[in-house]
């Protein structure tokens, strides 16, 4: 099993006190990838969101990524997502910046794409969408146009229900051999058996628990067994998210975890993403869930809803995810958490955690790149 973090530019309360606070946001996401580079995790994805106050400002990812494509050596650095609907980003443009990225980090982009998770969102971009169910056939329109614009010396053109493109050489080309692998954002058993059958790459930031996996794999894996896909090769790849909080001592860990202010994370999660289920017991917005005590975050733990411990127990816990067919396990890090204590997190699973589990000094994906 593979390991990654996601940022997301994560402002929350800080802006009611800081005036830098989306400034100093986006600035620490980027070295905690620096960090994550220096420390052996493979994978960094970093989300496109637009509108999204207080719980993301990383709305241009693209630019985002360019600048850490120079500042890392060998981690991937991934879109999760680039959203390729044309009414939010021209498909075409999609094309071009996704390799502009895989020569400027010189083969280690990650293309991962979806519709969107909330309307707030996406029917900001009307009236090119005016509903959440329409995204879905304009995704499906779409995805499978990017390895033609990619490979073919000239793309021959495309006229579709949403958006249409004569005859041109789209450029760049992929830097190296074929192109960047492919990921979509899934969240239903429907979603997880599609982008397998599609021979893509799963980005399950759906994914609860442990537990979860069972359906994940049993959809997924099927499906992708007989894919027939649609890029130069199949990303046989299922990426799961947790929190994740390692520090010397448990009690330490479970006490930045209490202070960190994840309830308010999770609050603003379901104020936005309202096409992700409801679980039972998430108040409607604006209210809040309480704030974590010692005694709920010892329960996540134990639920295997969040990572958190001293390094021999975070080690456990992500071994409990390979064990359970994870392929990638990407640390979303607590956005209310210190700087210090996020960078430490990061270096002590570096160190005490990784090694242990991630043997293989290839990535997963560039192996099947260097395949096909």
């Amino acid at each position: 099993m593979e390991f990654g973090i996601f940022v997301q530019g994560y402002v929350g309360k800080r802006a009611e006190t800081d005036p830098l606070a989306e400034h100093k946001a986006l600035m620490e996401e980027a070295q905690y990838i620096v960090q994550a580079d220096a420390s052996g995790f493979k994978y960094a994805w970093a989300t496109e969101h637009h509108f999204l106050e207080e719980y993301s400002h990383l709305s241009a990812n693209d630019v985002f990524l360019g600048y850490l494509a120079h500042a890392t050596d060998r981690i991937h650095l991934g879109s999760g997502i680039f959203n390729p609907l044309a009414s939010v980003n021209h498909p075409v443009k999609v094309a071009e910046k996704a390799a502009m990225l895989d020569h400027l980090s010189e083969g280690r982009f990650e293309f991962g794409t979806g519709r969107g998770a909330g309307s707030h969102e996406i029917l900001g971009f009307m009236p090119g969408i005016t509903d959440m169910d329409s995204t879905r056939e304009m995704w499906e329109e779409t995805i499978a146009e990017f390895p033609k614009m990619w490979l073919q010396e000239e793309y021959p053109g495309f006229q579709g229900k949403h958006w249409s493109l004569p005859p041109r050489k789209v450029l760049p080309k992929p830097y190296g051999k074929s192109h960047p692998p492919m990921w979509y954002a899934a969240g239903s058993p429907s979603s997880y058996a599609m982008a397998g059958k599609k021979g893509l790459g799963v980005l399950g930031f759906s994914v609860q628990k442990v537990s979860d996996m069972e359906w994940v794999l049993e959809a997924y894996k099927n499906a992708v067994r007989d894919a027939e896909p649609i890029a130069g090769f199949v990303n046989d790849n299922v990426m799961v998210t947790s929190t994740a909080i390692c520090a010397e001592t448990h009690d330490k860990a479970v006490e930045i975890a209490v202070g960190g202010g994840l309830n308010y994370l999770q609050s603003l999660l379901f104020r936005y993403h309202d096409t992700f289920p409801r679980p039972e017991g998430i108040p409607e917005w604006p209210e809040l869930l309480p704030d974590y005590t010692a005694e709920i975050i010892e329960l996540l733990i134990a639920e295997e809803l969040m990572i958190c411990g001293d390094p021999g127990e975070v080690l456990q816990q992500c071994k409990r995810w390979e064990q359970a067919g994870a392929d990638q396990l990407t640390f979303g890090l607590p956005v209310g958490v210190s700087y210090e204590h996020t960078m430490n997190s990061i270096k002590l699973i570096g160190e005490h955690v990784i090694p242990h589990i991630d043997t293989d000094p290839v990535h997963r994906t560039t192996r099947f790149r260097d395949a096909g």
